[in-house]
């Protein structure tokens, strides 16, 4: 299904870790590949603009991390990124250019593309956020079905059998999640789409389209 591959989800020019996803045709498919990606990258990154702290973990210079961030490696923070205090990183974790990791979020094993927002009291867990995508206050990713077997992403009358047991969301370059939302494990949403607040979403969700509720999702004009 063409609407769920890389290319129809996510610009790569978005991205320090565009070569991750050069042999992929989903990008869910990248999750078990965070961990051995970001030790790599990580160690030919040019230490005039990255300094390396502790095992693993490669902060851009330009970067702004407060005093009581929590980082844990592998991650890679790049240039002009914020981690306000509070922020917990518990490592496989790449955070954009300029993106924001606020009070109480906390990242595992996931892709932030550059400038996306998760700036209070967000869970985020084995999943890719594409360029400019913003969480508000509370929404989470559950990356766990509850009878732990593995996540099948569902469109329509389709289903993919990812053969991932912890996996959480996909959010399209430019996606607006509203506060308290949950996004349920293997949850896809399109480019361009915004998910009202207090939602339970699940499966795919078309881009450039308004979620108002599970049975009421709406093209925009």
């Amino acid at each position: 299904m063409k609407e769920l591959e890389v290319s129809s989800l996510l610009d790569l020019d978005r991205t320090i870790a565009r070569e991750i996803f050069s042999e992929v045709t989903y990008p869910w498919e990248v999750l078990p590949l965070i961990h051995d990606f970001v030790i790599r990258l990580g160690s030919i990154l040019p230490e005039d603009v990255f300094f390396r702290k502790g095992e693993d973990i490669w902060i851009a210079r330009s970067a702004t991390i407060a005093k009581t961030a929590s980082i844990t490696g592998p991650c890679i923070i790049d240039e002009g990124a914020t981690l306000r205090p509070g922020a917990f990183v518990r490592g496989n974790v790449i955070v954009g250019k300029k993106t924001t990791v606020g009070n109480s979020t906390e990242l595992k094993n996931v892709i932030l593309f550059d400038q996306v927002e998760v700036p209070h009291y967000n869970y985020v867990g084995d999943s890719v956020l594409g360029f400019k995508a913003h969480m508000g206050a509370g929404a989470i990713t559950s990356n766990v079905k509850n009878d732990k077997t593995n996540v099948v992403v569902k469109a329509g009358q389709e289903q993919f059998e990812t053969g991932l047991r912890k996996f959480g969301a996909i959010l399209g370059d430019w996606v607006q999640v509203g506060c308290n939302c949950v996004l349920n494990p293997g949850s896809v949403i399109g480019a361009q789409t915004n998910i009202y607040p207090l939602n339970s979403v699940r499966g795919y969700v078309p881009a450039n389209s308004i979620y108002k509720e599970k049975d009421s999702i709406v093209p925009k004009e």
